[in-house]
């Protein structure tokens, strides 16, 4: 299904960079480069400084695309969920039963991307990696507010919004969609960091998929089917 999916052009906000860095090879470099760089060292010891070192270029070059490198963290996310929304809309399109619609949408939310995937010129796993571990500092941020006007939280809330329609298909009378699929997004991300780092505050099973087995049971618990 990725294999059809890496054919796919996303494209953002304009809102998200200075200059598209679809447009040029550099601007392809500058966000390949942070990919690649912030999986190495993390999203806090990354600099414009270092990117540049990384890529063969100038810090004012990058700043030509981006203004700050939170702007970067931003525009690795809003890609990520567009990507994540087209697999979504692939996957369920003429899925008639909904409830076969709402686990393959559990599955896809939490399950480890394969290391060897690609779209455009991204590594996959290496974009889900950092969506992982760093996501929840775009949110934590003072910016948060403005980013959110400029739209830069579309494509994570239309994602949560297409499963969330399909609880309510299920369930109509359901109150908290929104809030059980974030919470299974964020959950699922924080115990897969669990299962590498704090092994003891998860529950690792070798050889079985218990991210989503336990996401699939809370949800179909929590919407009235078992």
């Amino acid at each position: 299904m990725i294999d059809v999916l890496s054919t796919i052009h996303i494209q953002l906000n304009d809102n998200l960079y200075l200059k598209d860095p679809e447009s040029s090879d550099l601007g392809k470099r500058i966000v390949q480069g942070s990919v690649e760089l912030i999986n190495e060292i993390g999203f806090d010891q990354f600099t414009f400084r270092k990117l540049s070192q990384h890529i063969g270029s100038t810090e004012a070059s990058i700043y030509r695309y981006f203004e700050s490198k939170y702007k970067v963290l931003v525009y690795l996310s809003a890609w990520y969920w567009s990507f994540m929304d087209y697999q979504l809309a692939f996957s369920i399109t003429n899925v008639k039963d909904p409830q076969l619609r709402l686990e393959r949408a559990i599955r896809l939310i939490t399950e480890a991307v394969d290391k060897g995937k690609h779209c455009q010129h991204m590594n996959l796993a290496k974009v889900s990696q950092i969506v992982n571990d760093e996501s929840l500092k775009i949110y934590l941020n003072r910016e948060v507010d403005q980013v959110n006007k400029e739209g830069a939280f579309l494509p994570y809330k239309d994602f949560v919004g297409r499963i969330s329609d399909i609880i309510l298909e299920i369930n109509p009378s359901y109150e908290y969609p929104h809030m059980l699929i974030t919470t299974t997004i964020e959950g699922a991300h924080l115990h897969r960091f669990f299962g590498k780092h704090l092994p003891r505050l998860t529950d690792v099973k070798k050889g079985e998929d218990y991210i989503f087995d336990f996401y699939k049971e809370i949800i179909f618990k929590a919407i009235g089917k078992s």
